[in-house]
């Protein structure tokens, strides 16, 4: 098995919705805000390269919005899907499966693209299944006033369209093991029904790919939950059942957003779980 950082590229959100009801000067310490108030925010996907399969762990907002769509989260930097494949000698057509946490836009939206005379939409990966599970998929396809806006139905419905949907098993409790993909999964409801958090074999360790259940390593501490969360109570109970394990087995914590800290190793102390290590993706996947 070998495994690759796909960097789909960067942007930008409030650093207030990031922190929920954390103050400013408290979260401040970790994520430095611009002038706008504005975080910054990485979509950085993981390449799975496993015998004759290569799956791809989301796939960032994509390029097939407007310019006004965009223009609220500013994007910054060159990375993009294409890009990053190609600096591992791949192309989007490689791909057999991509696998998606959850379907908010940031996650999702790379999935799915204009086709070619921009009529209609089409899978961006046209040899991919599109993993998602049956729980979730109806959360995202029926979408509570609350996530609405985040559910796009661009960048969900191709993917059913095209026949190529496939559904995880779902866990008896929090953890589905030996899973279709082959790695277990970590089922998380606070962020959003059924996020999916897979953990990975990888040489002797255990890679977890965060998403939002551990945006960045700012939000650690347990209280520091994002505002967007749909059952912050929740995402509370499952941080530290979480990291507590992750603490106990040493896990690789993969962070999806944080654009500064690629991989964390954390640890327990007085104050909870804490930062243990931090690694650069070149130093655990080489």
């Amino acid at each position: 098995m070998n495994l690759y950082p796909i960097n789909s590229g960067n942007f930008k959100l409030d650093g207030g919705a990031m922190f929920g009801v954390v103050p400013k000067s408290l979260w401040t310490r970790t994520n430095p805000a611009d002038t706008n108030n504005m975080i910054d925010i990485a979509a950085r996907c993981l390449l799975i390269e496993d015998s004759n399969r290569l799956i791809l762990i989301d796939t960032g907002m994509g390029n097939k919005q407007s310019d006004k769509f965009f223009g609220y989260y500013h994007l910054w930097g060159n990375d993009t899907i294409d890009n990053s494949l190609k600096t591992f000698g791949f192309h989007r057509d490689d791909i057999t499966d991509v696998f998606m946490t959850h379907l908010h836009f940031d996650h999702c939206g790379g999935s799915v693209q204009w086709n070619k005379d921009r009529t209609g939409y089409e899978p961006a990966f046209k040899n991919a299944n599109f993993w998602s599970n049956e729980n979730h998929w109806k959360w995202a396809t029926q979408p509570n006033r609350r996530e609405v806006a985040s559910f796009l139905k661009e960048n969900i419905l191709p993917m059913e369209e095209s026949g190529h949907l496939k559904f995880t098993s779902l866990p008896e409790n929090d953890i589905l093991k030996n899973s279709e993909l082959g790695f277990d999964i970590f089922f998380a409801n606070g962020h959003t029904e059924k996020q999916m958090i897979p953990m990975i074999q990888y040489k002797g360790k255990t890679i977890c790919f965060m998403a939002d259940l551990l945006p960045t390593v700012g939000h650690l501490p347990l209280p520091f939950v994002m505002g967007y969360d749909t059952r912050p109570l929740l995402t509370l109970d499952e941080k530290e059942r979480f990291l507590n394990l992750a603490a106990d087995q040493n896990y690789y914590l993969f962070l999806e957003h944080d654009a500064h800290n690629e991989i964390i190793t954390v640890q327990h102390t007085e104050k909870g779980v804490r930062l243990k290590n931090t690694y650069t993706t070149n130093d655990i996947f080489n």
